[in-house]
């Protein structure tokens, strides 16, 4: 019964948001609530001006890159993510964007894990916690929500964190200009489910 009842309301959700929400797979238990999380306490903040006008600006700094570039930038990324001078890195982490993103995730009280902004071209523009790639726009993060149009939400797997051993999903979402409608970027927000 219970599990019948998931599946209604997941196929339910599918039909009545087909354009706006994309779940991995609508049976997946978690996709419901971290949806109902995202939709209380992170839609309304994802337009807030630090993070339009980060995605904006970097948008047009981003504009001419072609993919042999942004492939260059994600390897030295990737390099100076196991080194110990890491100026890419810091550039993003650092910036007025990731300090806004990491009050939001302390203000969560512990569900959310992690949160990055990824411009036009998959990009991160900013992280609350530093990423292992700066390129995001090969992963169903960027490819599901920007290029999938305005008001996307895509709710990814369900896994277990090594480290941690924290049972989480990403929930990510489209950015769009408010002036505009025209979709700039996504976000990601790492969800602890054992915290819903």
């Amino acid at each position: 019964m219970i599990g019948g009842r998931t599946f209604f309301l997941a196929a339910g959700g599918a039909a009545l948001f087909l354009m706006q929400i994309a779940p991995s797979m609508a049976g997946d238990a978690h996709v419901e609530p971290v949806t109902a999380y995202v939709e209380a306490n992170i839609r309304g903040w994802i337009e807030n001006q630090a993070i339009i006008e980060a995605l904006n600006t970097q948008n047009v700094l981003h504009a001419a890159l072609t993919q042999a570039a942004i492939d260059d930038l994600d390897a030295t990324w990737r390099a100076e993510f196991s080194s110990n001078v890491h100026p890419l890195i810091d550039t993003v982490v650092g910036n007025p964007l990731s300090m806004f993103l990491k009050e939001k995730q302390i203000a969560s009280g512990g569900v959310i894990t992690e949160i990055f902004v990824i411009d036009a071209k998959g990009l991160a523009v900013g992280e609350s916690e530093i990423s292992s790639d700066y390129w995001q726009g090969d992963e169903l993060k960027w490819q599901k929500t920007y290029l999938a149009g305005a008001s996307t939400l895509f709710v990814d797997a369900a896994e277990k964190d090594e480290s941690t051993q924290m049972l989480q999903s990403q929930a990510s979402l489209t950015i769009s200009d408010p002036k505009t409608g025209k979709p700039i970027g996504a976000i990601t927000i790492g969800i602890n489910l054992d915290a819903l």
